[in-house]
């Protein structure tokens, strides 16, 4: 679990003061990964305080976080430091999450990111990490997975080294997110509390996150009377609550599906898990009804045929790729769940998307 959190309006700005006991010396600076979309957003950049070699490394988001980009970034803190970083701060979403806690990995691990694609493979624990998520859903602000697209897989770096050691929740953070991607990121925490319900991993611990969160995004996104504060409390709340029952569970059939979808296609994991999820009423039957519910209510228009013209070569690199996360299948049907999930069933839903 996050040994450290700290929740409400305005915490951002105490930042500084959480950081500075964990400062090694005057040359062990600590580096800011910072999504670019707020390189000219002053709420968020004027707060943050450099001191002697901090530096803010700006980074694009447009794509899903991969294997070869954080070896960059490692390599590129490398050289611009004197000695080993105090800490890595990541500021942004779900991508921005998932490098800080790649790059605090792989600068005390030798060798690739790629190399520790997969379960417990990280022999060093990370340097210290922080996690400030600008946009609730994800839940990658407390999961012990960091998910990158490698040159053969889609496959997080799953390790007990992986958690933030400090996670600021300021849901004030999250108040310029556009509509369409904060019901996408949301979803994914929604799509999180579904599968682990329904999943054969579920436990008591795992439960009563995942029933908790899914309490809060109905009041969020089916709710009626909630402020916009309010919402941006609830849904930060969600995500930390989702993220916290797959800790201790597992998601299921879109996720599984959307790694592929990523993998070949590039398609960002909110909107993916959304365009699987629409078409599993087979395994999840309420939640997708409801899924359905909200996106009415928000008047969502997910993207269509984006499969309809891959050719079988293209449609089988998805198929491996999705079937490859067998903890996932597992989870959401079974330990036979290879007689259930066949690469030619596969190969039907994902036509019909």
């Amino acid at each position: 679990m996050v040994p450290r959190i700290i929740f409400g309006r305005g915490s951002f700005n105490q930042l500084g003061d959480i950081l500075a006991p964990k400062r090694l010396s005057i040359n062990a600076p600590f580096i800011y990964l910072v999504d670019d979309v707020f390189k000219s957003n002053a709420f968020i950049t004027s707060r943050i305080a450099l001191s002697y070699d901090d530096k803010i490394i700006y980074v694009s988001s447009e794509e899903e976080p991969k294997t070869s980009q954080v070896d960059n970034l490692v390599e590129e803190i490398i050289l611009m430091t004197k000695e080993r970083p105090s800490g890595i701060i990541g500021i942004g979403g779900g991508t921005m999450l998932d490098l800080a806690k790649a790059v605090a990995i792989m600068l005390t691990n030798e060798g690739e990111a790629k190399d520790y694609q997969g379960w417990d493979l990280v022999k060093n624990p990370a340097i210290y990490h922080v996690g400030i998520p600008t946009i609730s859903g994800t839940g990658a602000e407390v999961s012990r997975t960091t998910v990158l697209t490698g040159p053969d897989k889609k496959l997080g770096i799953n390790s007990d080294y992986t958690p933030f050691d400090q996670v600021v929740l300021d849901p004030e953070l999250t108040k310029n997110v556009p509509k369409d991607q904060w019901f996408y990121t949301g979803m994914d925490c929604y799509i999180h509390c579904i599968e682990s319900l329904n999943g054969t991993y579920l436990n008591a611990f795992s439960q009563s996150y995942g029933e908790m969160a899914l309490e809060l995004c109905k009041e969020v996104f089916l709710g009626e009377k909630l402020s916009i504060k309010e919402s941006q409390d609830k849904l930060m709340m969600a995500s930390w609550h989702g993220g916290m029952s797959i800790v201790y569970s597992q998601v299921g059939v879109a996720h599984a599906m959307s790694y592929g979808l990523s993998y070949l296609l590039g398609t960002k994991h909110g909107i993916g898990n959304c365009i699987v999820f629409d078409h599993l009423e087979e395994f999840y039957p309420e939640g997708v009804a409801l899924f359905k519910a909200m996106k009415e209510k928000h008047d969502i228009q997910l993207p269509k045929g984006i499969c309809a013209n891959l050719s079988d070569q293209e449609l089988d690199v998805m198929i491996s790729i999705s079937l490859s996360l067998e903890p996932l299948w597992e989870n959401a049907l079974g330990k036979n769940w290879k007689k259930v999930m066949t690469p030619k069933k596969l190969k039907e839903l994902y036509k019909k998307m």
